[in-house]
């Protein structure tokens, strides 16, 4: 609030309650600084629920003691609190690379929240998939064709070798293996094939998942569509 503003909740105050009210011009000047000093980032009323009056009068109606700056300063606590609580901070827009512009927009959107000039942003829900997506981030997704950046994703080949080659004959333009079921050990779609491990008694003492699919899944996969629905159909070998 501005010197105006304070000295305008000052004159309501008085209405409502004239022990308030200071006759002496010293004094109503010296009012009028403390109350501007205390209460100058306390805004008079925002577009989403607070009003300096209201809470001037509620603590008028339902305390006997003498209103005070405090008594205003702390509701006003209190509703930037409730708001920061059930505010959950989006997905900024910007890149995420920029670790300056991402900070800022974070700040900003809670800085906006705080002051009641905009609505605590809710978390969206695990089903809202993609839908939810911000628009600019759609276009930016659609502009680079993936979540992940070209560079991690070579870096993370090596230790994902069962992706990287299934996204390199998909690139190729290859048959991709892993999108059928493997008819050897039965590994689902999307799921790489396992090997048999073997212990010293050559009893099986377990699987472990191969690195590369097996050669019939591979076959599977080439197989023109009718015939890989028909050789799916069959029975595994043994």
């Amino acid at each position: 609030m501005d010197r105006r503003e304070t000295a305008a909740l000052l004159a309501y105050v008085g209405r409502l309650d004239p022990r308030t009210i200071r006759t002496d011009p010293g004094e109503a000047r010296d009012q009028l600084a403390q109350w501007h000093e205390l209460l100058d980032d306390v805004p008079m009323a925002t577009p989403h629920g607070w009003d300096v009056l209201a809470a001037a009068r509620k603590h008028i109606r339902t305390s006997p003691y003498q209103i005070l700056p405090a008594d205003v300063a702390r509701p006003w606590e209190s509703y930037r609190r409730d708001r920061l609580a059930r505010h959950s901070d989006p997905t900024p827009s910007v890149d995420p690379d920029d670790q300056a512009a991402w900070t800022a927009e974070l700040a900003r959107a809670r800085r906006a929240v705080a002051a009641g000039t905009a609505q605590p942003a809710q978390a969206r829900a695990i089903t809202s998939g993609r839908d939810g997506i911000d628009p600019r981030l759609k276009a930016r997704l659609r502009e680079i064709g993936s979540c992940i950046p070209p560079a991690a994703r070579t870096a993370l080949a090596p230790y994902r070798p069962t992706r990287a080659a299934r996204e390199a004959a998909v690139a190729q333009g290859r048959p991709d293996p892993l999108g059928v079921r493997c008819g050897w050990c039965q590994a689902g779609p999307g799921e790489p094939c396992r090997r048999r491990l073997i212990g010293p008694d050559d009893g099986v003492r377990g699987t472990a998942p191969r690195s590369t699919p097996h050669p019939s899944r591979l076959d599977l996969a080439a197989a023109p569509q009718p015939q890989r629905s028909e050789q799916a159909q069959q029975p595994a070998s043994t």
